[in-house]
């Protein structure tokens, strides 16, 4: 069952610049050998290299920006996640839940295909964060054997008809399916977007987005997939990484979001269901190629008997279970564990400057790329309401 809430990232950008990477230590003491160990959980050392690295990617480069009391906020959430993540492992080492290097490497070989990178442009990129393939596969081992931890557990989970039933009942004003169409989409966008990871190929320039749509829309034609294509070439950050998928739209969510009143039109029109347009211009500068994969004509109630409504609801209570499961197994996995947050008692110590020496004078702080290399699969627990409707909005152009 895939029931996973990401809160952290598997496998993020290295970057341990002066202006960030600060020893939680205090000034005017002996530097000790341990000083840069975040936590330990059950005497397993979280170095504060990698909270540093983390927060590097989830501030999107942007990381020397962040004032001290950010930087001292993003530290503790960081790690908080991390010391999770470190305690869900060892409980999965414990129940004998590691995954054999043959897994390992099935999951990164998948990742990178859903990025349509190359191998070289792949080993490119573990080089420009800094990042080993040994590292990428221990995030990798660790990824895989929590997600197996969560699997043990939530394949216990069982729904009923009764509760598929109620569920049903109690919510009918969800079941409505609407007159709209599912999208794919490849997006060109003339601005530099080197800080949301878009690196390779990315058009800098009105010129150099209209040279790269034209081709996309010639490989298009001449028959490539177009959920490759856009792993490989868009730069949108969040639906590259569904091949473009940006879900399902009604009429008013295309008119609300700008799309262009002749392109509704088509798509309600002459298109079919497998079509693409050709590059689409949009007042914002971004070029657009747009494929229709689903369409809907009219709006009607579902009942329990309409196609995929009763699987829908069964998923959607399973989930939200697997989540409640998910948040009990890491409450009892945690405290079972000897955690020691060494930066949180640091920052107790000294709450003038929460344990942080300032940065040197003149030091620099050099952003780093944000795309993601490792099978994201990483795990923490929220809870979660059902959400059954096949009602979905489209990723805004």
């Amino acid at each position: 069952m895939q029931t996973t809430v990401r809160l952290i990232s598997a496998a993020t950008v290295l970057a341990l610049t002066a202006a960030l990477f600060v020893a939680c230590s205090n000034s005017g003491t002996s530097e000790n050998k341990d000083s840069t160990v975040a936590a330990t959980v059950n005497g397993k050392n979280i170095m504060l290299a990698e909270v540093e690295r983390q927060i590097s990617q989830q501030a999107g480069g942007k990381q020397a920006q962040l004032s001290q009391l950010e930087l001292a906020q993003a530290r503790l959430q960081v790690l908080g996640g991390l010391i999770q993540r470190e305690v869900l492992f060892q409980r999965a080492d414990r129940e004998k839940l590691l995954p054999t290097e043959d897994e390992i490497t099935a999951a990164i070989n998948t990742q990178k295909q859903q990025s349509g990178m190359t191998d070289d442009d792949f080993q490119k990129n573990l080089a420009a964060q800094n990042l080993t393939m040994e590292s990428l596969r221990e995030d990798a081992r660790k990824d895989i054997a929590i997600k197996k931890l969560q699997d043990k557990y939530n394949s216990k989970i069982t729904v009923n008809d009764k509760e598929v039933e109620d569920f049903y009942n109690g919510n009918r004003e969800r079941f409505v399916s609407s007159r709209g169409v599912a999208l794919g989409m490849i997006v060109i966008d003339p601005a530099d977007n080197s800080s949301q990871g878009i690196t390779q190929n990315d058009a800098k320039s009105d010129t150099e987005a209209k040279l790269k749509i034209d081709n996309i829309y010639q490989q298009l034609k001449s028959g490539a997939d177009f959920a490759t294509v856009a792993r490989a070439k868009s730069e949108d950050p969040t639906s590259l990484q569904r091949g473009g998928d940006i879900g399902f739209a009604t009429e008013d969510d295309l008119k609300q979001n700008s799309f262009p009143p002749e392109l509704i039109a088509r798509f309600f029109g002459p298109m079919q269901v497998g079509d693409t347009t050709e590059p689409v211009h949009f007042t914002t500068g971004k070029w657009y190629v747009f494929k229709l994969e689903e369409k809907r004509l009219s709006t009607e109630n579902l009942t329990l008997e309409s196609p995929g409504v009763r699987q829908q609801i069964t998923q959607a209570l399973i989930k939200q279970r697997g989540d409640i499961l998910n948040a009990a197994l890491l409450e009892v996995a945690t405290n079972e564990a000897k955690i020691v947050n060494n930066l949180a008692s640091t920052m107790l110590n000294n709450p003038s400057n929460l344990g942080l020496r300032p940065a040197s004078p003149g030091a620099v702080a050099s952003p780093a790329a944000s795309s993601t290399v490792a099978p994201q699969m990483t795990v923490a627990p929220a809870a979660a309401s059902p959400a059954a409707s096949p009602k979905a909005s489209a990723a805004r152009p």
